[in-house]
């Protein structure tokens, strides 16, 4: 299954300028999202994460492997439109600057997924380098809620 701008929109609910993705090329559902963000001279944050030097800063590297973690999530069957909620994140890596112009690729796995909580690692790649790295643990929150004890 692929997903242009469009599509990633009625799936999440992140919005410009915060959303870090523009295409999906490949998801599995409950498995795998690879796709990519184009990284223009324009992009808000290049003009204010050290103008002199502009790059992208790494926890918005970080959103972008999590929005396209995501994917794999909410293109399962009842979670078209829902949250995902970042929890924690270790193992980060930032190897290179990711500058203006180019394009960043990322490639993501859902490691384990069960009862709204899923485990995932990427990593984000330009010109077939790897430039980030992470391994982190997000939310479903509609899910996890049906299996709240009520007390």
């Amino acid at each position: 299954m692929e997903l242009s701008k469009k599509d990633i929109l009625e799936y999440q609910q992140n919005r410009d300028p915060y959303l870090m993705i523009d295409r999906v090329e490949k998801v599995m559902p409950g498995v795998s999202a690879d796709g990519y963000k184009i990284l223009s001279k324009d992009e808000w944050f290049f003009k204010v994460h050290w103008p002199e030097d502009p790059n992208m800063p790494a926890m918005l590297q970080t959103e972008a492997m999590v929005q396209m973690a995501a994917m794999a999530l909410l293109t399962l069957p009842k979670n078209k439109g829902k949250l995902v909620y970042l929890t924690s994140a270790k193992k980060l890596q930032f190897k290179k600057k990711v500058v203006p112009n180019s394009t960043l690729y990322l490639k993501t796995k859902i490691n384990t997924f069960k009862r709204g909580i899923a485990d995932c690692s990427a990593k984000g790649i330009i010109d077939n380098q790897t430039v980030c790295i992470a391994e982190f643990t997000v939310v479903l929150p509609h899910i996890i809620n049906y299996y709240k004890v009520n007390r």
